[in-house]
């Protein structure tokens, strides 16, 4: 049904996440069978309807004069309802706790707890319903025309409600949540997926930085009702278009951004001077945001992504000096690629610099779900369970390899973390998926 839609589907992040299609599957009824309806991964669309605030906001405050039009009119309301409904299903939504191998929080007391402490208080404020006010403020007006004094109350309250209305400009947080929770989903195979990420929401943050500053250009002699030494009546767009007059509104932002003279020596009163000085102080930040971001992208290349690539890299040259047949190349370039998903780990040597404590807790979390589910291990304490873990290896097989055959005696047991396997014999077919165990 519905609720089919807010499952997590099998793709390459969830399959990343869960670690095969069983557990997807496995999730999928963990959250059908809670008894209260908590929506998961629900971002997409707010996303999209922020971004339009964002950039519809600054341009209807600055160059529209309150004669938006119905169509933007009814938009701020649709908005602000769906920022006023968003506020109440973030109570409701599944978080990924990083702390439990991204498994996602269904519990309504832990789920309420963490929005409260994060980001409760900027989406109440994002979410003040501005647009209803000017709807309002708007029928005043409309039934004042025949009476000049109140006209003007009107006009003046309008143009406040205009200036509270730059809160909803708040509404930012969504993006910052959206781009982070994209970053902590990526995996090592999308190394490149996150850095584009990190790339496009740098770029949009200097994007709507560089917006809002050619509008502030134009909105702050607006409210000084264009006196004559203002820079719109000197380049002469008191009855220009909006485009023309939000593009000399960027220019002028970008010509003080980045210290090029026409902004700089253009600043002939003190309200202007001072937009000029801010320009240029948020352009110096922008300079710094992008070295630190460029410095930052080079210097904190993943160490076990690059020693990953070098064992790829002389793992070709061997197979190529050894003339391996390119079918056995294939499978051994897919083995590594599945085994170690594209970072390098040493996981004996890992182990065996940790305390034997440490060794203990790490086998304990990493596999110690897998013998409590056999029978023969059940009932045990745990020093017993700690000293078969001791003895576990890890091993990863391909599809199509075979494990074991028929009829040769066993030596020892396997334990399916992720994956299927399939057990025939003369009389039956098997198949096993994670969790289960044979040998």
């Amino acid at each position: 049904g519905w609720r089919a839609l807010l499952l997590p589907q099998i793709n390459r992040q969830s399959l990343y996440i869960y670690g095969s299609e069983v557990a997807v599957e496995k999730e999928c009824i963990r959250q059908l069978k809670s008894r209260i309806f908590v929506i998961h991964y629900y971002i997409m669309c707010m996303v999209a309807i922020t971004f339009l605030n964002l950039i519809g906001l600054p341009m209807e405050i600055a160059f529209l004069d309150a004669t938006s039009g119905l169509a933007w009119e009814g938009f701020n309301v649709f908005s602000d309802t769906l920022f006023l409904i968003d506020v109440g299903l973030n109570f409701r939504m599944g978080i990924i706790a990083e702390d439990m191998e991204q498994e996602a929080i269904l519990d309504l007391k832990r789920i309420r707890l963490n929005y409260l402490r994060t980001w409760f208080v900027p989406d109440v404020i994002a979410a003040f319903p501005i647009g209803y006010i000017l709807l309002f403020a708007q029928d005043l007006q409309y039934h004042s025309e025949d009476n000049p004094t109140k006209t003007n109350k009107v006009m003046r309250i309008l143009m406040f409600v205009r200036i509270i209305s730059l809160i909803r400009l708040a509404r930012v947080s969504r993006l910052v949540r959206f781009f982070n929770e994209v970053e902590k989903v990526s995996n090592a195979n999308l190394e490149v997926v996150r850095l584009a990420f990190r790339v496009l929401s740098l770029f949009m943050m200097i994007f709507l930085l560089c917006h809002w500053n050619g509008c502030i250009q134009y909105f702050v002699p607006m409210l000084e009702e264009f006196p004559e030494d203002c820079w719109v009546r000197k380049e002469n767009l008191m009855n220009a278009t909006v485009i023309e007059k939000y593009s000399w509104g960027v220019f002028r932002a970008l010509s003080q951004m980045i210290a090029l003279s026409y902004g700089s020596m253009d600043a002939p009163t003190y309200v202007e001077m001072w937009i000029v000085m801010v320009s240029m102080i948020s352009g110096c930040l922008m300079y710094t945001v992008l070295v630190a971001n460029a410095t930052a992208m080079i210097a904190n290349v993943d160490p076990a992504s690059k020693e990953y690539k070098s064992k790829m890299s002389r793992l070709e040259h061997y197979m190529t000096f050894m003339k391996l047949p390119p079918e056995l190349q294939l499978r051994i370039t897919n083995y590594y690629q599945a085994r170690y998903g594209g970072k390098w780990f040493d996981d004996r040597d890992i182990l065996d610099t940790v305390s034997s404590a440490l060794k203990e807790q790490i086998m304990l979390v990493m596999c110690s779900h897998l013998l409590r589910k056999a029978p023969m291990f059940q009932g045990y304490d745990d020093s017993f369970i700690r000293a078969v873990l001791s003895q576990l290896d890890y091993k990863h097989f391909q599809e199509g390899d075979v494990i074991a055959h028929q009829y040769v005696p066993g030596d020892r047991m396997f334990f399916i973390e992720h994956g299927q396997v399939l057990m025939e014999s003369d009389s039956e077919e098997k198949e096993l998926c994670d969790g289960d165990f044979f040998g």
